[in-house]
């Protein structure tokens, strides 16, 4: 009978982390690589991901920081044969990288459109199918886990784009898990509710954060920490028979909201 640190044991794994420079993505890739993963760091801010791979190395880990916008096709195969170069076959990928917008959806213009639909759904597949292709090459077993949100499966004034590209997120994960796993290739999302990161900062620590903190039937906003169960459940052997589950991680906001 194997114990919590054998089943969440990433040794041997190589995983590869998008939008890992900041917020979410870095506290991803610092969990997996602190559990044993070697971890590469893809973002558009090569100086922080330079940071973020000193402190994993300083704590024992191994990491490689990549340049790499998710939406340029030839950065992403790139990224997949400097971290293959590095480590071997990427095993574990998160689709973390996004961006939000804010406004009317008649006000909404059609590059905005585009660019957040464009981050959050397109590239999410672009990259699992990726990962996937050199998995089932290498006849290695893996896991994909997308990051989807609450506005998955509910929707706010404002964000029309970004609700919806999340919306996709999830199905896309059900699509993808149904024609992996029988492959060995496990697709699962999480569906974070707020957590305070650098997009939403000003947002949620003025008036307008107080009233969704009193929406959160547990209180507060999501802390760090709060997702390194879900995130290595998934990952991980201990997480083995899941696919096509997205893991709502929001203090019970979306069960309140729906009654």
């Amino acid at each position: 009978m194997a114990n919590a640190s054998e089943l969440f044991d990433l040794k041997g794994r190589v995983a590869l982390v998008t939008g890992a420079s900041s917020g979410l993505g870095e506290r991803f890739a610092a969990v997996l690589a602190a559990n044993g993963a070697a971890v590469a760091l893809v973002a558009r801010r090569l100086d922080r991901l330079s940071a973020l791979k000193k402190k994993i190395e300083a704590a024992g880990g191994r990491a490689l920081a990549i340049e790499a916008d998710v939406l340029d096709r030839k950065a992403m195969v790139k990224a997949f044969d400097l971290a293959e170069k590095a480590f071997g076959t990427v095993t574990i990928l998160v689709n973390n990288a996004g961006v939000a917008h804010s406004g009317r959806a008649v006000d909404l213009p059609e590059e905005e459109w585009r660019r957040v639909v464009g981050t959050n759904l397109d590239a999410v597949f672009f990259w699992a199918q990726e990962a996937a292709r050199r998995m089932l090459a290498a006849k290695k077993a893996g896991a994909i886990v997308n990051i989807a949100s609450v506005l998955g499966f509910g929707v706010a004034k404002g964000v029309v784009a970004y609700t919806t590209a999340k919306a996709g997120v999830v199905q896309l994960t059900k699509a993808l898990a149904l024609e992996l796993a029988f492959k060995g290739v496990r697709v699962n999302a999480i569906a974070p509710g707020w957590f305070v990161t650098e997009l939403n900062e000003e947002y949620l620590t003025g008036a307008a954060g107080a009233a969704v903190k009193r929406e959160i039937p547990i209180g507060r906003f999501g802390e760090d920490g709060d997702l390194d169960g879900a995130l290595l459940l998934l990952a991980s052997d201990a997480g083995r028979y899941i696919a096509g589950a997205t893991i709502v991680v929001d203090g019970a906001q979306s069960v309140a909201l729906r009654g």
